[in-house]
């Protein structure tokens, strides 16, 4: 299927208007119109090439959401005209321990990315979620609720899962206090799900500014980091620590907020590695944890919860001519809270 996209062609260009071929529909895969296709910060890293060496040309996106137009003559899982969504992977082993687990994102053959990545073939390169057009096994894409509208629901493919699973994982919930590093693209997820689940939920953030959003989504306190006394305030405050920020930033200080037993949970990605210091973990039986996204049942079981409790992410539309500012403007985080590409505009 000619599929039109936009591409970036070297690293660190501008992404431009760009056509190819998708595969023929097999007989266990589902053909969908892409309505809406989120920008995450690390299709800009990738574009960028600032995660190691990049396949060019190259179609960003795995934040998709759209409409099935097509299925194999031996799909079972959905109808032409379901809405479904696809995220950040969209193959892997299937056999190793954790694939049968339903953690797919921790095969350990390795997942094969959305775009940027060779498939399983061995020949051809996963082009993403810029463009117009799909294909999936169907194993690896999910349905969306009825009652959500699919722009609020691209960044959940990405973003939302990422912080679904972890609170999940660590238990949040009524009786436990937590706090959002970070009220961004992921923050403001995870405080969406953890005032859902019943927690007390602060956010962390170096932007004062920022404290009427984190409050109308629902936390229920706001700490400005820049003030360097909030943290012997807040010493020994907290159950569980998502920390969403890729910044370089003295993580020990963080540390010192944690409960008895408490964690703190690496989800943003920084530049360089962290110095800790162990007495910091020693003090309180304290640890730090990472989390990356989530397998496929996790992934259905977050979107029918976010139907559940009408949550979505809040998104700001764009033309596929914006995507070059889009990219500056998330890079200088002068977005609220998340771009998404109206793929009818490609």
């Amino acid at each position: 299927m000619n599929t039109r996209a936009y591409a970036v062609m070297q690293a660190s260009h501008p992404l431009v208007p760009f056509q190819f071929d998708r595969r023929q529909l097999g007989v266990h895969d589902v053909g969908l119109s892409i309505a809406y296709s989120g920008i995450c910060h690390s299709d800009i890293h990738q574009a960028r090439e600032e995660w190691g060496p990049a396949i060019f040309p190259m179609v960003p996106g795995h934040e998709i959401a759209g409409v099935v137009t097509a299925i194999g003559s031996e799909v079972s899982k959905f109808s032409i005209g379901d809405k479904i969504g696809i995220g950040v992977f969209v193959d892997s082993c299937r056999t190793c321990e954790n694939c049968k687990a339903g953690l797919q994102q921790y095969c350990l053959e390795g997942m094969t990315g959305t775009y940027n990545q060779m498939e399983r073939d061995g020949k051809t390169v996963a082009m993403g979620g810029y463009s117009n057009y799909f294909v999936i096994n169907e194993d690896y894409a999910v349905h969306i609720p009825e009652n959500l509208p699919l722009e609020g629901v691209a960044p959940l493919l990405c973003a939302g899962i990422t912080l679904y699973s972890p609170i999940k994982r660590w238990g949040v919930g009524k009786g436990k206090k937590v706090a959002v590093m970070g009220l961004g693209g992921l923050g403001h997820m995870g405080v969406k799900f953890a005032v859902a689940m019943g927690a007390d939920v602060t956010v962390l953030s170096h932007s004062p500014q920022k404290e009427a959003d984190a409050l109308a989504m629902g936390a229920h306190h706001f700490v400005a980091t820049n003030d360097e006394s909030i943290f012997a305030e807040h010493a020994k405050s907290f159950d569980v620590i998502l920390n969403t920020v890729s910044a370089e930033i003295d993580i020990n200080k963080y540390i010192s907020l944690l409960k008895l037993d408490g964690s703190l949970v690496v989800i943003g990605l920084p530049g360089k590695p962290y110095s800790i210091h162990v007495g910091a973990l020693l003090d309180g039986r304290r640890s730090i944890s990472g989390s990356m996204i989530g397998g496929m049942p996790e992934l259905q079981e977050m979107l029918n919860f976010c139907g559940e409790n009408s949550i979505v992410s809040d998104v700001e539309v764009i033309k596929a001519d914006y995507i070059n500012q889009a990219y500056e403007r998330t890079v200088a985080s002068d977005v609220k809270y998340r771009f998404v590409i109206d793929a009818s505009t490609i």
